[in-house]
């Protein structure tokens, strides 16, 4: 698909406020690599989020299509979460992400002259 510099802009806006929220990027860095984890798992794991703001982030994800949310019918209940093929998928986009930033921080220190 050819974009036009307007519809890629557009395109990448529209991707980016799937990703809008404190604690998703967080959220899907744990659940990378074909990671499935229970909710109590992820509220370890991310202990600063209360459980009503990881409920939420984690619906928006399902909504959107990054996360998939497993419910295993037992007693006690059982719910699990992991990426959807579509959610691993940004992996490499977010590892290019991260690439460039630490190439903003070598550009920085390598610009600053040395003290005398």
């Amino acid at each position: 698909m050819t974009h036009t510099r307007e519809t890629a802009a557009e395109g990448v806006e529209n991707i980016l406020k799937l990703l809008e929220g404190r604690w998703k990027l967080i959220i899907l860095f744990h659940l990378f690599g074909g990671n499935t984890l229970r909710f109590s798992d992820l509220e370890r794991a991310i202990p600063s989020v209360s459980q009503k703001m990881l409920i939420q982030q984690l619906r928006q994800l399902e909504r959107d299509g990054i996360v998939r949310r497993i419910v295993h019918h037992q007693v006690p209940p059982k719910v699990e979460y992991c990426l959807t093929d579509w959610g691993q998928a940004l992996c490499p986009a977010l590892d290019a992400l991260l690439s460039w930033a630490a190439l903003r921080e070598e550009m920085a220190t390598s610009t600053i002259p040395p003290e005398p």
